[in-house]
């Protein structure tokens, strides 16, 4: 009697005559999280995701504003399992300038969203776009390359806020000496630097990018991230 194989062996075990092969495929399936649903390219779409729309506002480098859309899918809903991941991303403007990289951007983020695993690189990759015309300030003093990585800084903030990627906060050390500098620098100056808002005269900080840096008792110290020649 020939018997057709459609599947790769993976393993094998001698049975005694009695024994039936299933055994091992019904052992299978009372594995624990023998059903957990992974996040793979062949996972249909659901007719309805949630998801969440970002703003872009006018920059130097566009005259229009752009609505960058991440829609969510949720796997294994209601069990221990469930997990949230991006699926597909959308962005949205009146500037047709972009449209061509907009929408080949869009739709290779979507395929790296829908094959599954990590996609937490995509920040870095993005972030490292530099625009050959200079970048800009956003409100803040964070200095950004280019229009894409602000696209990545939205990225990361979506991650953040479904739980992919983790906030890395500043230690107690950290935190008291940034207060610290600031509040001598507002002794200093008459001007308290408030709602992330830091003096016009600071330079940009090589850390974290942002226009914060001061001199407090001669040395340059950011007043976001607390970074500082002297220490």
């Amino acid at each position: 009697m020939t018997i057709k194989i459609d599947k790769r062996i993976v393993d094998y075990r001698v049975c005694d005559e009695g024994v039936e092969a299933a055994a091992p495929e019904v052992a299978a399936t009372e594995r624990p999280g023998a059903d957990v649903i992974h996040m793979h390219e062949k996972l249909e779409r659901p007719p309805v995701l949630e998801g969440h729309t970002y703003k872009v506002n006018k920059t130097p480098a566009s005259e229009h504003a752009m609505y960058v859309t991440i829609n969510d899918i949720v796997l294994n809903p209601g069990t221990e399992h469930e997990l949230r991941r991006p699926f597909e991303i959308f962005i949205n403007s009146k500037n047709m300038d972009h449209f061509q990289w907009i929408v080949a951007l869009t739709r290779i983020m979507s395929a790296v969203f829908r094959k599954g695993g990590d996609v937490t690189f995509l920040v870095e990759e993005l972030r490292s776009v530099f625009d050959p015309r200079g970048g800009y300030f956003k409100k803040g003093g964070r200095y950004v390359p280019s229009i894409v990585a602000e696209l990545g800084d939205i990225i990361e903030c979506h991650l953040k806020e479904i739980g992919l990627l983790e906030d890395c906060e500043m230690d107690t050390y950290q935190k008291r000496h940034i207060q610290e500098a600031r509040a001598k620098y507002a002794q200093v100056t008459q001007a308290a630097a408030e709602d992330d808002e830091f003096p016009a005269s600071a330079s940009l900080c090589n850390k974290c990018s942002t226009k914060a840096v001061v001199k407090l008792d001669g040395c340059m110290t950011c007043l976001n991230c607390g970074e500082s020649n002297c220490s």
